[in-house]
Formats: structure tokens, sequence, C-alpha cells
């Protein structure tokens, strides 16, 4: 009975001894990993903190490329995002190919990779000088404030044009697609707005480059052109339906032979009556601006020669053209 009982506490004592070693193991493992991970990251810190100027050098040149491609991939992305929003037809059946967002994105990424190069080149002073003993550090502050007030003396036009595009873009006075006078004898479409320039086709599909200092009023046409309204009058003696007829007739050729120039589809209002006793048909067109003369030349008497085969006495007087902004036919 004896011999039992010793026999049962000698294995406990084995089992408690194996427990222990085991976990003193584990432990020791713990402890062996943890010294691992800092030795690891001691080494990370100690390459910098090294004085081994040409690792400083390094470690500094690597950091700039990744920055600089960091940014430049946030352009990429940036400028994909941009034109998937603007892919848009306009009236014209134009497509825009550079919305001027992408002018002020690209501007603020030259000034982030300016900002990374000259942040870079102070680095490289602090690592070749970090007491500031030889004066190199206060001779390139000296040395950028010099030239940077020289390019603002030199280059006072091209900092005007970046002034005024981003003054442009930012108050939406003039968008890519739209169609604009800008008082200087310049009246067309916008394709780009520039940094320096914004580009502008006008009727004669001539691209012109306006600098942007130049630009001092934009004239701009919410519907891609002139509206033209012209109140075709009906003869008192003659068939209204007829007259209507020859008015769509009329309207319609004109905008199939100059579409260059008419740029929609005429819109025609029902025939409506004054308190004055006569009626009249609405016509309006959708024109290139600056063009009325084909208005006013062909349009018209085409249309009083046209009703005369009804009304020998129609005048030329019964038709009435204004340009002026309205959204309904009839209004």
């Amino acid at each position: 009975m004896n011999t039992n009982g010793v026999s049962t506490n000698i294995s406990l004592v084995s089992a408690f001894t194996a427990a222990s070693t085991n976990a003193a193991s584990t432990v020791t493992n713990a402890s062996g990993s943890a010294t691992d991970s800092v030795s690891l990251s001691d080494r990370i810190m100690n390459l910098w903190s090294g004085k081994d100027h040409l690792i400083h050098i390094l470690l500094i040149v690597a950091l700039v490329f990744i920055a600089h491609v960091l940014v430049k991939l946030l352009r990429q992305y940036s400028e994909w995002m941009i034109n998937r929003s603007h892919e848009k037809k306009h009236p014209f059946d134009f497509v825009t190919q550079q919305p001027k967002f992408i002018t002020l994105t690209r501007l603020i990424v030259s000034a982030i990779t300016f900002a990374i190069y000259a942040t870079a080149i102070l680095l490289l002073i602090w690592v070749y000088d970090p007491t500031g003993s030889s004066n190199t550090f206060k001779t390139y502050l000296t040395s950028a404030a010099v030239i940077g007030l020289a390019l603002s003396f030199g280059l006072q036009g091209l900092v005007q044009d970046v002034v005024t595009c981003v003054t442009i873009i930012l108050s939406d006075a003039m968008d890519v697609g739209d169609v604009v006078d800008l008082m200087n004898g310049v009246i067309g479409r916008v394709e780009r707005v520039g940094l320096r320039f914004t580009k502008v086709i006008n009727f004669y599909n001539q691209e012109i480059f306006v600098p942007n200092r130049n630009i001092n009023n934009v004239s701009r046409f919410p519907h891609g052109g002139v509206l033209v309204f012209a109140d075709v009058q009906i003869p008192g003696k003659a068939d209204p339906q007829a007259i209507a007829e020859i008015i769509q007739k009329v309207s319609r050729g004109m905008a199939g032979q100059f579409n260059a120039i008419i740029l929609s589809e005429p819109a025609f209002s029902k025939i409506e009556s004054t308190p004055g006793g006569w009626s009249f048909m609405r016509v309006r067109f959708n024109i290139w601006p600056g063009q009325n003369a084909l208005i006013e030349n062909i349009f018209r008497p085409q249309m009083v020669s046209a009703i005369k085969a009804l009304d020998p006495n129609y005048a030329d007087w019964q038709v009435v053209v204004t340009y002026r902004a309205m959204t309904a036919v009839g209004s």
C-alpha cells in the first residue's frame, strides 16, 4: 500500500517537471522571437542613424522616387475619373476631349512634384552638413529666393495666365464645349482651357489660341448658339393649313441645306391669333453666332416668295425676325 503511494507521488512530480520544462521552453521561444523582431527594427533604424552618407542619399532618392510615382498615379486616376464624368454630347455632336478640371489637376500635381524635389534637396543638404557650419542651407535659401524673385519679374505674363486660368475654372465662367464670345473678336467653341492659352474653334474651323490674361469678358451662349424666332404672318384670304405647310417646307429645307450654320432642326408653334385680328406661326432656329445674314438675306426672302404664290400681295414686313433667349417656342 505504501509502495503504491510512493509511485503515485513520483508520477505526479515527473508530470509537473515536464510541464514546467515545456512552459519554460515556450517562454524562451517567445522571448527569442521578440528579440529577433526588436533586432530587425533596430537594424532598420540603425540604417538611417548610421554615419554612412551614401546610405542616407540612397534612402532619400528612393523615397523621392516612390513619392513621385504615387503622385503621377494619382494624377492619372484623377484625370480618368474627370474624363469619365465629362463624356457628354453637345448640341452639335461634339464630345469633350479635355475637361477644364484636368488643367487644374495637372497644376496641383506640378506643385506637389516641385515641393517633393525641393524637400529632397533640403534633406541632401542636411545630410551633407547636419550642423550647418558651412552655411550651405542659408546659401540654398538665399539662392532660391533670388531665383524666385527674378522669375516673378521676368514671367509676369505667365503668372497672369496661370492665375486667370485658375479663376476661370473655379468661377465656372466657361467650360469645354461651350460656344462663347470673348469680346475681342473671337467667337467659337471652347476646346481646351490650358494654363497659358484657351483654345477656341471658330466658325471657319480655325484653331485660335487666346492668352488667358487677354480674357477680360466672357459672353456665354447657353443654348450652344443664337436662338432665332421668325413670326410668319398668315394671310387673311389664304388657307391657314396651306400656309403652315409652306412655312414648314421652307424652314426644313433651309436647315437641311445650311446644317453647318443651323445647329438643330427647326421647331414650329401652332397657328396663333392676336388681338389685332391677324394670325401667325412662329419658327425657331438655333444658329451659329454671327450668322444672322442667313436668316435676313435668304430665309426671309425665300419665305415671302413662297407665300406670294398663294397671296400676291404678301409683303416682306409680314415676316418678323427676332433674336432673343427663350425656352418655349410659343412663349
